[in-house]
């Protein structure tokens, strides 16, 4: 605890460093926050439906293959 102690006796920004109290910079802007989450969730409906569409071709791929069924002629 000595280097808590230390911080708390010498007062000083310079001491303290990075435990300095910061202001909420989130509450302050709202406004922006709201558009980081608009613009995340618009980017993850986007790649969501590029995802739908490439999975929807290759099921499509995958229906017109032909399949033929091999069997042994050997019985074991």
């Amino acid at each position: 605890m000595p280097a808590i102690e230390f911080l708390q006796s010498n007062g000083s920004p310079v001491a303290r460093g990075g435990i300095a109290k910061r202001d909420n910079w989130a509450a302050e802007e709202p406004g922006v926050i709201l558009v980081f989450c608009i613009v995340f969730l618009v980017g993850c409906g986007i790649l969501v439906l590029i995802i739908q569409k490439t999975v929807k071709q290759r099921l499509e791929e995958r229906a017109q293959w032909e399949v033929s069924e091999v069997r042994n002629e050997k019985s074991y």
